[in-house]
């Protein structure tokens, strides 16, 4: 039997393995329960007025009113998002930092970039995903296309003839376009654009044959007549244009070229914080007032767990990277 010094020492390290273990639970607890106790700063990599920016302020603005404390929106826009996301991925992993989840950063720039200040999957935690934006194809509404079937016959015909516009080499318009050409096995000719409004011009005119673009962006050209919707990017039917058949129901099954934009947070943020601001997106997405406010932005709706979420964008990853290497786009 042990001297009794000795079993003295053993039970007092039994009581600090315990203190130890015990402090770590309500230590993990605290962390979700007393969160958050000062103010919380939401990086949009965007410009004030853009989707991104304005979603950033109804997920604040929630934030705000269900724990009292402020939250606020921080624009740092500049070369694609990349400014921004750099700037959250260096952001202590406390909590009080969290990014904007676009999918220009963090879906296609991976592959556009050679090489880039962070690293998508590796310096991030994801949160949620938060709303989908559809690639729409829009034609003039005095084209000779109306429907997706009639425009790759006519691509086929005269290999290269159709031009398509797209907001710069690059971009989510030009990629899209890129697996629609891969998919339908046809030739286009891109003609690249600075803007939406000077590439939607040349559209309704007819001077540009065809477009992708994001539905929040088309939806009320669509609506007014001025575009004429061929096909959109989902695998199901939008809400927002019900009688706008996708692409993959056009004979592309599979086919789909959706925009996202969700939260971020830095890598090792622990989880219980994580946990907490998932909890909360989720909770929100169902009040009426949010509900209205994505659908006037012409935003779909969409959350789930942080699982989910991380391996939607490695999954979005890998594709926006393929068609990056179908279509030889880079920047630097």
């Amino acid at each position: 039997m042990p001297p009794f010094g000795f079993r003295r020492r053993i039970h007092a390290v039994s009581l600090i393995a315990c203190g130890i273990t015990a402090f770590a639970a309500h230590s993990g607890a605290f962390a979700q329960t007393s969160y958050p106790t000062k103010p919380i700063r939401i990086i949009a990599q965007f410009q004030p007025g853009t989707s991104t920016d304005i979603l950033a302020r109804v997920i604040a603005q929630k934030f705000t009113e269900a724990w009292g404390q402020q939250v606020v929106v921080d624009n740092r826009p500049g070369a694609g998002g990349i400014v921004g996301t750099e700037i959250g991925a260096r952001a202590a992993p406390d909590g009080y930092t969290l990014t904007m989840g676009v999918s220009s950063a963090f879906g296609i720039n991976p592959s556009l970039y050679s090489k880039l200040p962070y690293d998508a999957v590796r310096d991030f935690a994801p949160i949620s995903n938060i709303a989908l934006t559809p690639q729409t194809l829009v034609t003039s509404p005095s084209s000779a296309y109306r429907s997706v079937k009639d425009l790759v016959a006519a691509a086929k015909a005269k290999p290269g003839a159709i031009t398509f516009a797209s907001l710069g080499s690059g971009s989510t318009s030009h990629l899209t376009a890129e697996m629609f050409r891969s998919a339908a096995g046809i030739r286009l000719n891109h003609i690249p654009y600075k803007g939406s409004p000077a590439a939607h011009g040349d559209v309704m005119t007819g001077q540009v044959a065809i477009m992708f673009d994001a539905i929040p962006a088309t939806l009320p050209h669509i609506k007014s007549g001025r575009l004429r919707g061929l096909g959109i990017g989902t695998q199901t039917r939008s809400p927002l244009l019900p009688e706008l058949p996708t692409i993959a129901e056009a004979g592309y099954p599979g086919f789909e070229a959706v925009g996202w934009i969700g939260l971020v947070a830095p890598a090792k943020t622990p989880t219980a914080i994580l946990d907490k601001l998932n909890a909360e997106i989720v909770r929100m997405q169902k009040e009426p007032d949010v509900k209205e406010r994505l659908n006037a932005l012409a935003f779909t709706p969409v959350a789930g767990t942080r699982a989910e979420f991380a391996a939607f964008m490695k999954s979005e990853i890998a594709k926006w990277g393929q068609a990056v290497r179908e279509s030889g786009a880079k920047a630097e």
